[in-house]
């Protein structure tokens, strides 16, 4: 099962990687360009040598090709210059809880947020835990509400499960079938943030990572029930 390491940083060296390609593909086009346009020129018959007017559209065309490597070029540092910028104003979200689906840390003791989306169409709803080896724990009924729910991190005999990275899976059943599974999101601090190509990522308390762009909602800690 992937991480949301693994899926934060793949989803930013894709998008490093095609910003790389697009840069190295206008750069070859530029460089074959001037190789042939100079080729013609010096192995052109001397007793038909080429029209004027026709060098000088080649010559035209030559310039625009140069011009848009060297703008591929600037608007690639205007994107790493805004994704720095970005980091620098979400800096401010070290600290407090993100909400977004990724692996939540539990600490033994202190509860986790987590936010169902049912489908309105089921009639009953569980939540479905699973540790950080993918093993379900435990399962939980829940009410056909988006309202958050508070995992206490104990199993059905009371007894509170180990610390670690739990992932919250929301089952909507109509007549005994699961019409709809989704991972549920979940509440988690966020303790640091990371510029990984053009993207901003944020790891999470447990050492999951996520990008910025993915979480649909922020609180203060001190707002937690």
């Amino acid at each position: 099962m992937p991480t949301a390491v693994s899926s934060a940083t793949q989803a930013a060296q894709q998008s490093t990687a095609s910003n790389s390609t697009v840069t190295d593909a206008s750069s070859s086009d530029y460089e074959t360009f001037l190789k042939m346009l100079t080729a013609q020129a010096r192995y052109q018959d001397p007793l038909e040598p080429m029209d004027s007017s026709e060098y000088a559209a080649q010559l035209a065309q030559f310039s625009m090709v140069e011009q848009q490597v060297e703008s591929n070029t600037l608007l690639e540092a205007m994107a790493q210059q805004m994704g720095l910028a970005n980091m620098a104003a979400m800096s401010g979200w070290v600290g407090m809880e993100a909400r977004a689906t990724a692996p939540a840390h539990f600490d033994g003791s202190t509860p986790i947020t987590v936010a169902p989306n049912p489908a309105a169409a089921s009639d009953t709803v569980q939540l479905v835990v699973n540790d950080s080896d993918g093993n379900e724990v435990q399962r939980v009924p829940l009410p056909v509400s988006a309202d958050p729910y508070q995992w206490n991190g104990r199993n059905d005999e009371g007894d509170p499960f180990a610390s670690g990275n739990y992932t919250f899976t929301v089952e909507s059943i109509n007549n005994g079938e699961v019409i709809m599974s989704e991972t549920a999101e979940v509440y988690t601090r966020v303790q640091e943030t990371q510029m990984q190509g053009n993207d901003v990522v944020l790891i999470l308390q447990g050492g999951s990572a996520i990008l910025a762009s993915s979480v649909t909602a922020l609180r203060n800690p001190t707002s937690s029930g």
